[in-house]
């Protein structure tokens, strides 16, 4: 792949990683929120190789954006499962019978990452694509430059959120709204959807938002109330109050 260095070049280069940039604060907090329950040793390694499969997935989606738009029900598939991402998320991760984090490891946060990513990138790489004016070669090079900036972005949300946890409901609700934009523009039944309900989408992505850190917030007080049933009781501080 030959390129020429003009300023049409530096140019488009430019716009590609700004417009990366943009789009991937998103991005970033899904890779921060899955990795808050690693130990400190894992974070790092999570985030760099869940930021560089978010890119490799971006510029194949990049790649093959027109074929993607033309599947029905693609988005509607993506939209479901983005909600259960984010339903996991709010939930926080449940506690075995040894007391170990059961969804904790590397493995799987980069999982996560990656699973939320290529939901998330379809509607990214439509953005990306215009911006490059059809030069792969300008796609491919701004997306892996963007890479330390994704995942500077996930490193200084993961520290707020260690400050303030408030932030991962705020997440949740983030990716219940994406997931709700995903639903509502399926081109399987999205014109017959407009036409049924004018507001559908802001509707969809309002209701689905709701749907994320409700449900998040019920599984994780009954995990609660299931974990508090089976602790085990202490006898003798129960005789010291008799």
């Amino acid at each position: 792949m030959g390129f020429e260095l003009t300023p049409a070049f530096w140019s488009g280069l430019t716009q590609i990683i700004l417009v990366n940039i943009i789009l991937s604060g998103d991005n970033a907090l899904v890779i921060a929120l899955a990795c808050r329950n690693l130990e400190k040793k894992h974070q790092r390694p999570a985030i760099i190789i869940g930021s560089g499969g978010a890119i490799l997935l971006r510029i194949l989606f990049v790649l093959i954006v027109d074929y993607l738009l033309s599947i029905p029900f693609l988005k509607l598939c993506g939209g479901l499962l983005l909600l259960w991402i984010g339903v996991k998320l709010v939930q926080g991760e449940e506690e075995g019978e040894d007391g170990v984090k059961a969804a904790s490891s590397l493995g799987s946060a980069i999982r996560t990452i990656i699973i939320a990513d290529a939901v998330m990138s379809l509607d990214n790489a439509i953005a990306i694509a215009a911006a490059a004016k059809g030069d792969t070669t300008l796609m491919v090079l701004g997306l892996i430059i963007s890479i330390p900036l994704i995942v500077f972005g996930a490193t200084l949300i993961m520290a707020l959120l260690n400050r303030f946890p408030v932030i991962v409901i705020a997440g949740g609700a983030l990716l219940g709204w994406i997931a709700g934009e995903v639903l509502a523009t399926d081109p399987g039944y999205a014109a017959k959807l407009t036409a049924l309900t004018p507001h559908a989408k802001t509707i969809l992505e309002i209701g689905c938002a709701v749907l994320v850190v409700a449900v998040g917030y019920f599984l994780q007080h009954r995990a609660k109330q299931k974990h508090k049933e089976h602790d085990p009781v202490d006898l003798a501080a129960t005789k010291g109050k008799e």
